[in-house]
């Protein structure tokens, strides 16, 4: 089951309730170190979010011509009030071709694997001859020591739960929020996000690009790394 806009929306809303603030600005910092080792005028972030990453880009990389794109139009709206060019447009739509392209904070791992051949072919498309993909995604690790369990947060005007599980490769997590509405009343949304579990072989294999570089990451100092980062060359 491909996650809808409804759930990408309902995770919209409560993105600030859940964000790391540490390890989100870690990953970022890895992305612009790679980027400061090569030479790129063009940048598309697919999945860009609320926009937080390209953002600082633009302090990074001035001269940069940054583009974003998010299935979710609650995200793109957000992104926009932080001036970032972005647009809600699924990528295979979308005109254009770019230096690079970056997929930051576990977009690759939203697509189910028998998604993997038809993104790849949408994102070869969009990126000049011998230009960058770089993504992160999460490793086996990651999955089953860091992301599955129960969590509760809450706010004055918000209650959010998360159930999540791991089971042969795909990873569930059901979102329970509670909403204050215009009276006392609460609103209740729930939806289910899904993320599978990829292999670098089955990425480098669908791809049609080369490996240059998987390396592991740990953004939440355990003892194993959570994430791989991997940047495939056209």
């Amino acid at each position: 089951m491909a996650n809808t806009t409804d759930s990408l929306d309902l995770y919209a809303k409560v993105e600030d309730m859940l964000e790391n603030t540490e390890a989100i600005e870690t990953l970022y910092g890895l992305y612009y170190d790679i980027l400061f080792q090569r030479s790129f005028d063009t940048l598309l972030d697919v999945g860009c979010g609320s926009g937080a990453y390209l953002q600082q880009l633009h302090k990074h990389f001035p001269h940069v011509k940054a583009k974003g794109i998010d299935l979710s139009g609650m995200m793109v709206e957000r992104a926009r009030a932080k001036g970032v060019d972005a647009e809600a447009i699924d990528l295979c739509k979308l005109d254009g071709k770019f230096d690079v392209i970056t997929a930051v904070f576990d977009m690759m791992n939203y697509l189910p694997p028998e998604a993997l051949s038809g993104f790849f072919r949408c994102i070869r498309a969009h990126l000049n001859e011998g230009g960058y993909f770089i993504f992160d995604i999460n490793t086996l690790y990651g999955f089953e020591n860091v992301a599955v369990g129960a969590y509760i947060v809450e706010n004055e005007e918000r209650f959010l739960a998360i159930d999540s599980d791991f089971e042969a490769d795909r990873y569930e997590a059901v979102f329970t929020l509670f909403e204050k509405g215009s009276t006392d009343h609460y609103i209740r949304s729930t939806q289910r996000i899904e993320q599978f579990y990829h292999t670098i072989e089955t990425l480098e294999k669908r791809s049609g690009m080369t490996l240059v570089l998987a390396n592991e990451v740990s953004l939440y100092d355990f003892e194993e790394a959570d994430k791989f980062l991997v940047i495939l060359k056209k």
